[in-house]
């Protein structure tokens, strides 16, 4: 009996500091009077221990704390356990990533080989895995030498050779996981399912197409034939780079060689039919997933209300919620989001307002981007106020936090209808919740600054930008310069012009008509000239609103001989003249300065 209470002292361990004692032994503080003697008692209390470390092991770990009591109390067992327990412990333990447990479990598995227990394949695997996470990959690679010290057949080192690709493609390392899996081809070992999985989910992560459908190519000729999740995953990379003629065709293959498809599959191909605008093939193709008995999931019907949305068929996309939900399938945050996206942007507000209701109803809480959508739909149906009614609704109820999203969608609404001093509030209030503005909150503030001509204002938000490491584009920069002559302020939009290469921006034609109109009002006519022969020695050649900007120049300032130059060669680049340039030939027409061959050439060009 003393022996027993000395073992369960030993055995004892603190769970998840709660004060909660745990023993392997505890299942037996009663009486011993049926067992032959104590011994007997110890060994059933050592396998009912066994039995509830691997039932924690299966239901899995919270924190490391109490599998690391585990790992104690195992190791100090009299015979140790098998080698079985301890990789099921270590297994789940490596579930934890979040806790990063990688440092954790090379300590513990460096503890069980000193304490006399060899590792087996697995928990090779495990140590590898372990490395890989941390970079040591030459530690990884040590093993495979270790593994065959200790007798393991060549064939097993799989374990490990999927590992150490895996690892190099979690650490965006897969020239290194190609090189590898080169290495194993000329070692004559042929790899497994998982190992091609892992190299062909990286090569279509990073939408190396040719490569995927190269080792695919290769995988035939070996004895290891893909499967679907192979197919599957090149298909939709296929799809995705919008290749339609390649994923259809391996589609088609994979068919012949008996491989049945499956939703996943369908639905990349219908996703990827659809957003190529290949909308009639799209549904065929829906039809035949329909006919071959593969039921739509979720992801599927939240794609297909998504594409009949952004097509403008929201009745239809509301049918397919309905026969969803008839089918006993239930919509999700993305599937009503999808719906209420497509109800704003046609401008159905009492639809997503019963949509948004609906949803809080049938058990699926709205998250913020069902409320931006909202926000951005009252906003386009210049409802503001509704807007702003949601928006405070979302902060005084604590429903959940605006993101960036909701606050430049509100600044955008409120710059678009001028209520200019409720957006300089709102643009601090962002910021005073700690979220930053981004490049579109300042376009639009900024945007909104020229159009109300308060230039200092709009120049010193955008120093303040440039403080805070946004930096502008050449849309915003466009913006600015193109009020700055408006208003008269050349010299102004001169400098930020002369400034834009050394920002590392390049002007498009948009820029260079822009200040060739500054030009124009100006009467710098020659300078005007100049900035055109400069676009196009920038590889940059003038548009239609290009010409018709200089062409309305010469016109205005009375130099009618280079007005009829550019407006031959305007029309012998393709383009045609604007209302306002025909109206500046027409007026000319009625005075009495003007030579009659002139007038003859006005009245030819404008025929």
């Amino acid at each position: 009996m003393n022996f027993c209470c000395r073992a369960a002292s030993s055995f004892a361990i603190f769970h998840g500091g709660k004060g909660t004692f745990f023993s392997p032994f505890q299942f037996h503080f009663r009486n011993y009077s049926h067992f032959s003697n104590a011994r007997d008692a110890v060994k059933e209390d050592r396998q009912l221990f066994l039995k509830s470390v691997r039932e924690h092991c299966k239901l899995g770990f919270s924190n490391l704390n109490y599998p690391l009591s585990l790992f104690h109390q195992l190791i100090s067992l009299r015979p140790l356990p098998s080698i079985i327990v301890f990789t099921q412990l270590f297994t789940a333990m490596s579930k934890l990533k979040r806790l990063q447990p990688h440092s954790t479990l090379i300590s513990l598995l460096r503890e069980l080989e000193l304490s006399g227990i060899r590792p087996d394949m697995h928990t090779l695997g495990i140590l590898t895995n372990c490395y890989c996470h941390l970079g040591r990959f030459d530690f990884g690679f040590s093993l495979l030498a270790k593994s065959l010290k200790l007798g393991y057949p060549f064939e097993g080192d799989c374990v490990i050779f999927t590992t150490l690709i895996n690892g190099y493609i979690h650490c965006d390392k897969l020239p290194q996981a190609l090189q590898l899996l080169d290495q194993i081809f000329k070692l004559g070992f042929q790899p497994n399912i998982v190992t091609y999985g892992a190299i062909f989910k990286g090569l279509c992560q990073i939408g190396d197409n040719a490569a995927a459908l190269h080792l695919l190519k290769r995988m035939h000729s070996g004895c290891c034939k893909p499967n679907l999740v192979i197919y599957s995953t090149i298909i939709d990379s296929l799809c995705k780079d919008r290749l339609l003629k390649e994923g259809l065709d391996l589609f088609t293959a994979m068919k012949s060689e008996g491989i049945i498809p499956n939703v996943i599959t369908y639905t990349s191909l219908i996703r990827g039919l659809y957003n190529s605008g290949s909308k009639v093939e799209a549904r065929y193709m829906l039809a035949e997933m329909l006919e071959c008995n593969v039921a739509p999931d979720v992801p599927t019907f939240s794609m297909l209300v998504d594409m009949f949305c952004k097509d403008g068929n929201v009745d239809e996309a509301q049918a397919i919620l309905d026969y969803m939900i008839e089918r006993g399938e239930i919509p999700n945050v993305i599937t009503y989001s999808a719906l209420l996206d497509g109800y704003c942007l046609r401008g159905q507000m009492e639809d997503a307002e019963k949509l948004l209701d609906l949803m809080a109803k049938n058990g699926c809480e709205p998250n913020i981007v069902s409320f931006n959508t909202m926000i951005n739909g009252y906003c386009k149906a210049r409802t503001i106020d509704k807007a702003l009614n949601l928006f405070q609704e979302i902060l005084q109820k604590g429903i959940m936090t605006p993101d960036v999203v909701t606050y430049n969608t509100l600044i955008d609404g409120l710059c678009k209808v001028d209520r200019l001093p409720l957006v300089r509030k709102l643009f601090k209030v962002m910021q005073g919740h700690g979220i930053s503005p981004d490049i579109v909150t300042y376009a639009s503030l900024l945007d909104s600054l020229c159009k109300n001509a308060l230039l200092d204002e709009a120049i010193e938000l955008l120093e303040d930008m440039e403080y805070n490491g946004v930096k502008p584009d050449i849309v915003i920069y466009n913006s600015l310069m193109d009020s700055l002559c408006e208003a008269g302020q050349l010299e102004n939009a001169v400098n930020f012009f002369s400034d834009l290469v050394l920002k590392g921006l390049q002007p498009n034609v948009k820029t260079y008509t822009i200040m060739t109109k500054g030009f124009c009002m100006k009467g710098l006519m020659d300078e005007a000239s100049q900035l055109l022969t400069m676009m196009e020695e920038n590889g940059c050649y003038p548009d239609d609103r290009t010409y018709n900007t200089i062409i309305r120049g010469y016109i205005v300032n009375n130099d009618l001989s280079n007005a009829f130059y550019y407006s031959d060669l305007m029309v012998s680049k393709g383009y045609e003249a604007e209302a306002d340039t025909l109206s500046l030939f027409i007026g000319l027409l009625s005075s009495d300065n003007l030579s009659d061959s002139a007038k003859d050439q006005i009245r030819k060009f404008i025929k």
